[in-house]
């Protein structure tokens, strides 16, 4: 139960949540409700570029004081992007708490973007770009948003950008960008840590009060639900990598629940998932297969990967389109089903005790949702799921409704 965890909004907007913790090191960070489905057209890769960029300079720090600041006292400072969010946290020791809050709100209320910063940064990102398209196991997954969402749609172009984007940005496309999206409404701060919850917030709004700039970006439109598709792209590899995938509901529908025990139920993390068993176990097809949903505010993606020989891809295929269309067919029975819940509850326990995930967790959560989610609550919605709402999940996955992307 998250019954200790406390909650509390500054009068700018800006959300708090403060989880208390016994350990000696604290985590604390922004999570802006921000990330690659609202670059600009022309800028494809500028929230992730912000993202890199925030770190080089402000009106009170040279990037040098930034990259100092909390690694002198043993912590750490870091950020990532995603498709809706980016992130800034501090790992430290827990009496460097205020040190961590106010570099952060330095960072997010007072970057300059120097344009000597940005070129050099520039070639960081685009070596980033490189060596992502020189590991087809994770470029295809971009490359299977571009075939499920369209390549030109806020959701379907690559978080990284392109590298004609990239080169075109500036100081002013950053600047612009901070000043829209990094605003109170439009972010969450979360701690976790030893610190009292009054204090935290007392601080928070010390420091992020001053904050008065309100929301002004365009509205995210849903991408059109297309035609699925079968694409084979020739990358001259041994190895072939493969995502079968269709278009699911987003973070906020009622069958969320049975599809993430669909999901865990084909290809999680079990070793005992029905892929793995099929395709590895038995028959030594593939290397590799794993099943994932990603979910977003209106729409949602279940995709299932796998690595392996390129004479083995059909016959691959074949079992994953045989193992859905019997889930989509028949309800699973009274045993399966308990047993199914039984491994993911489990699951889903040991994973509320990785810290990093908790911490994270509480700040998305109290954005998305302006409440932080209870592991029991959810627990008990999965309990609560039946083998009929299963099988109307394994319907939207058959062949016939999936798209098929294979890197070879």
């Amino acid at each position: 139960m998250n019954t200790n965890i406390s909650t509390h909004t500054l009068p700018n907007g800006l959300k708090l949540v403060h989880v208390p913790a016994t350990q000696r090191v604290g985590w604390c960070g922004l999570v802006v409700n921000a990330g690659s489905r609202d670059d600009y057209a022309d800028r494809f890769g500028l929230a992730h570029f912000v993202e890199h960029t925030i770190f080089k300079g402000t009106t009170h720090r040279r990037a040098w004081h930034i990259l100092n600041r909390m690694e002198t006292v043993g912590g750490e400072l870091n950020a990532y992007t995603t498709k809706e969010g980016t992130v800034l946290y501090s790992v430290f020791p827990e009496p460097y708490l205020m040190r961590a809050m106010e570099l952060l709100a330095d960072l997010v209320m007072y970057s300059v973007f120097p344009e000597s910063e940005i070129e050099r940064e520039k070639d960081v990102v685009l070596e980033e770009v490189a060596s992502y398209r020189d590991t087809p196991s994770e470029a295809v997954f971009d490359d299977f948003e571009d075939l499920i969402f369209g390549e030109d749609s806020s959701m379907g172009h690559n978080i990284l950008g392109t590298e004609v984007h990239i080169e075109a940005m500036g100081n002013a496309d950053c600047s612009r960008y901070l000043k829209q999206q990094y605003v109170p409404e439009n972010m969450a701060f979360f701690y976790m840590g030893p610190a009292d919850a009054t204090k935290v917030f007392r601080n928070a709004e010390k420091l992020f009060g001053p904050m008065h700039h309100s929301l002004n970006r365009p509205e995210r439109t849903t991408p059109a639900i297309l035609t699925p598709e079968r694409k084979v792209m020739d990358i001259s590899s041994h190895q072939s990598h493969t995502i079968v995938g269709a278009r699911v509901p987003g973070m906020y529908d009622e069958g969320r629940f049975a599809l993430a025990l669909l999901n865990n139920l084909l290809a999680g993390p079990g070793m005992n998932s029905l892929l793995n068993v099929l395709m590895r176990e038995r028959r030594g097809l593939v290397y590799t297969v794993e099943s994932s949903i990603a979910s977003f505010t209106d729409c949602g993606l279940l995709e299932i990967y796998f690595g392996c020989e390129q004479n083995k891809v059909k016959k691959s295929l074949d079992i994953i389109g045989k193992t859905i269309d019997q889930l989509a067919q028949s309800p699973l029975s009274d045993a399966r089903l308990d047993a199914a819940k039984r491994q993911y509850c489990g699951q889903l326990l040991v994973a509320s005790q990785n810290v990093d995930s908790r911490a994270l967790g509480a700040g998305k959560s109290i954005l998305d949702r302006t409440r932080v989610s209870d592991s029991d609550a959810t627990v008990e919605r999965i309990k609560s799921v039946t083998a009929e709402q299963v099988r109307a999940a394994a319907e939207q996955l058959t062949i016939d409704k999936a798209s098929i992307l294979t890197f070879q």
